[in-house]
Parts: C-alpha cells; sequence; structure tokens
C-alpha cells in the first residue's frame, strides 16, 4: 500500500485550527462543569498579572512618550495643539494599551506556558496525571486561560494610565502644550472608547494563553521540541493579535469619529 502523501501547509492549518477550535471547547466545558483549582488560579493570575506589571508599564511609557512627541509636534505645525491630549488618549485607550500589552504578555507568559507545558509532555508529567485520573485541561489549561482573560485587561487599564501620563509629561515639558489643555483634550475621551479597548484585550488574553497551552500541550521530540513550541506559541499569538486587532477595530470604531 502506498503511504499517504504528505499534508501539504493548507491542510495543516485547517488541522491545527481545529485542534485549537477543540482545545477551547474542552476548556470551556471544564471550566463550567468543575470546580475552578483555585489556587493555581491565584498563582497563574499572580504570574501573568503581577509579574508582568512592570514590563507592561516601562514599555507603554515610553510608547505614550515617543507618541506624544510626533503628535504634539506635527499638532503644532497646524495650531492644533489643543487636540494634542485627545489624540494621544484615543490612540492609547483604542490600540496602543491593549495591543502592546499583549504583546508583552505574549512574549514573556504566552512563551513560558508553552516551555513549562511542553516540559511536562516531553517529560511524561502530563500522562502521569492521566493515570491519576485528573484530566489535565481542568489542572493545566483552565488556570492559564482564566488569568489570560481577568488579568489582561487589568494590565490595560494601568497601561492606559501610564502611557497618557508618560505623553503628558512630553507634551508639556518638552512640547510646551499646556498642562491644562493636555487634560482637558484628555478628558474629552469617549467612556466607551476605553470600555471597548478593555473588551478587546479579553480577546487577546484568550488568544495569548489558549495558543500557549495548544503548542505546550502538542509539544514533541525533546527539548528540542520545546524550543520550537516556545518559538511557535510566541510568534502565532502575536500575528493572530494583530489580525483580530484589525477585525476588532473595524467593527469596534469604524463608525465612530475621534474629533
Amino acid at each position: 500500500m502506498l503511504a499517504p502523501p504528505p499534508a501539504g501547509p493548507l491542510l495543516r492549518g485547517l488541522e491545527s485550527l481545529g485542534e485549537v477550535a477543540l482545545l477551547c471547547f474542552r476548556t470551556g466545558r471544564a471550566l463550567l462543569t468543575r470546580p475552578l483549582p483555585a489556587a493555581e488560579t491565584i498563582r497563574q493570575m499572580h504570574n501573568l498579572g503581577v509579574a508582568s506589571l512592570p514590563l507592561v508599564l516601562l514599555t507603554i511609557l515610553f510608547s505614550g512618550m515617543v507618541l506624544s512627541l510626533h503628535t504634539a509636534g506635527a499638532f503644532k505645525d497646524i495650531g492644533g495643539q489643543a487636540f494634542v491630549g485627545l489624540m494621544v488618549a484615543v490612540s492609547m485607550a483604542r490600540e496602543l494599551a491593549p495591543v502592546l500589552t499583549a504583546v508583552v504578555v505574549s512574549a514573556r507568559v504566552g512563551s513560558a506556558i508553552a516551555a513549562e507545558l511542553g516540559t511536562m509532555v516531553v517529560t511524561e508529567q502530563v500522562d502521569a496525571l492521566r493515570a491519576l485520573g485528573v484530566n489535565p485541561i481542568h489542572q493545566l489549561v483552565v488556570p492559564r486561560v482564566l488569568a489570560g482573560l481577568v488579568m489582561l485587561p487589568v494590565l490595560t487599564v494601568f497601561a492606559n494610565l501610564v502611557g497618557v501620563l508618560g505623553a503628558w509629561a512630553v507634551a508639556v515639558f518638552g512640547a510646551g502644550i499646556g498642562s491644562r489643555m493636555f487634560w482637558d483634550a484628555a478628558q474629552r475621551l469617549p467612556f466607551d472608547d476605553l470600555l471597548l479597548g478593555l473588551v478587546k484585550t479579553v480577546v487577546f488574553g484568550a488568544i495569548v494563553t489558549v495558543i500557549g497551552c495548544y503548542h505546550g500541550l502538542r509539544t514533541t521530540g525533546g527539548a528540542a521540541g520545546v524550543g520550537r513550541a516556545t518559538t511557535a506559541a510566541v510568534v502565532t499569538a502575536i500575528v493572530l493579535i494583530y489580525i483580530s486587532d484589525y477585525f476588532l477595530a473595524e467593527l469596534m470604531f469604524s463608525h465612530k469619529r475621534v474629533f
């Protein structure tokens, strides 16, 4: 009998998509039908949220400063200093804070999830859990996904605040824009823009954690396989974050005006 031809990229992609969808279904079912592993969930929330906070805030601080540097310079040339605060606040709430927070968490936590679960797979710890009657999805995946769904929006709230503060410092002390003028404009940010930006981070949190768990649990090939799974988890998650960001932005903000 002839061996079947190797699967092409399209077939492999569809297969991976089906496996991710099945993992999401099993995770949701375990979350709704089994008691939550509270201790592990709290540990994952600390690791994803509290431990990621300094890196997220540092990244967003300088991103806000760079945004303000360019925005203030461009708007001063056309006499639009009064709009700098609003432009910065809208950009931060809609895009920069949600996306950059998700990318930082993906690089830091998504890679760690894939490496940790991949190591457990290649050392047969996951098989040992199954032998003991423990559902690996419930014990390993649910706490990580729930941590992503809860903590990424929390991180984004702090990121919004720090990003705007960094932008204010550059606008006031670097570009000479009045502090009151900046804050009067920033306060015109529609509250639903902030809420919709946080909704995006729930989707991003699911992407980062589910993709990390997926690549970790399908690791093969020992230590080299763990490295491949870690790389694949980070790259895939970041690409999906940017793809989903476009469609979410089109859905949420395409009908809205900034000014």
